[in-house]
């Protein structure tokens, strides 16, 4: 029997996230799975894939960063802002521009920053996709969102080739494709993406990362379980609760509500006493991985969900069970 948790998947180019999906379904004989974060078709790399009741730990992992490895072209501009997109203007060899000047046009690409989406993304505005507009022509107003960028470092230039290699780290909603098209309108000479890797999201990185073909291939249940990691693992920003007895666990996973003298704390939340660059849910500060107590002699035994403290009850109230 296949196990409810979390698989990194290493998503080979060509192939939509939900196509992802589609395979692990058939993989598993699961239907209730889900990923947390869209790659583009033609981007590979890290695709952290949720199975079973797991696909509700998604939204908690809105506040981990992504990290990019990305190559943008000089001098093409096209519709979808990448190289596969309808050529719109080609400046290829008719023009020129400086390391320095690639690197300049890179420096303002840091901190909060404010980003258009591309009119070809799965932005909703109005209940439509951005692309479901773009596709039939429609136009409409694009605003711009706020993200943040941890870090960018450029890893190559060859100016021969037109081409710039940066890593790039940042929040949740970010556009590589963005980045690139505003790297070109700052030389003046349009850039596009033309390669990108997702080396990693959150705890999960492209080292661990599962070739989806190896999953495809005829495995048994327990070679495939060997792959899945729990659903607790990438929840590093939350504090840890360990309750004290089976009998307040069982209390907690049916509704009750649990006191922290009938817990051990084994750490706070990361958020409890600083704030995070970007804005998060206030529970978020004060959320708890809650545990059975250990059966083995560990630190803690089964999760069972994640809990808000509740300042009017001062309590620790379920926010999402996983396991009863």
């Amino acid at each position: 029997m296949i196990k409810e948790g979390i698989i990194n998947i290493n998503k080979p180019a060509g192939m939509t996230s939900h196509d992802c999906i589609y395979a692990l379904r058939r993989v598993t004989g699961i239907k209730r799975i889900g990923h947390t974060g869209t790659l583009d078709p033609n981007a590979t790399g890290v695709l952290p894939i949720c199975i079973g009741s797991s696909s509700r730990v998604a939204e908690y992992m809105d506040l981990d960063y992504k990290t990019y490895r990305c190559t943008l072209m000089l001098g093409l501009e096209t519709d979808t802002l990448d190289i596969w997109g309808e050529v719109l203007a080609d400046k290829r060899g008719m023009f020129t521009c400086t390391e320095a000047q690639i690197r300049e046009a890179f420096s303002g690409f840091s901190g909060k920053i404010s980003q258009y989406p591309p009119k070809y993304s799965a932005v909703r505005v109005g209940g439509r996709r951005l692309y479901e507009y773009a596709r039939s022509g429609q136009e409409i107003e694009i605003k711009p969102r706020e993200v943040y960028i941890k870090s960018l470092e450029i890893e190559k230039t060859d100016l021969e080739k037109n081409e710039v290699t940066f890593s790039v780290s940042c929040s949740k909603g970010t556009y590589i494709r963005t980045i690139c098209a505003d790297v070109g309108t700052k030389l003046g000479c349009g850039a596009v993406m033309s390669a990108l890797i997702r080396t990693r999201s959150g705890v999960f990185t492209i080292e661990d990362a599962i070739p989806l073909e190896i999953l495809q291939a005829d495995l048994s249940d327990e070679e495939i379980n060997a792959y899945i990691l729990p659903t607790d693992t990438p929840l590093v920003h939350f504090g840890i609760a360990v309750i004290r007895t089976e009998n307040r666990a069982k209390w907690f996973v049916n509704g009750g509500h649990i006191r922290f003298s009938e817990t051990e704390i084994l750490k706070r939340p990361v958020f409890e006493s600083c704030d995070p660059p970007m804005g998060i849910r206030e529970e978020y500060k004060m959320a708890y991985n809650m545990y059975a107590p250990p059966k083995d002699g560990g630190e803690k035994g089964t999760f069972l969900g994640v809990a808000f403290y509740n300042k009017q009850y001062n309590k620790l109230v379920a926010d999402k069970v996983f396991f009863r």
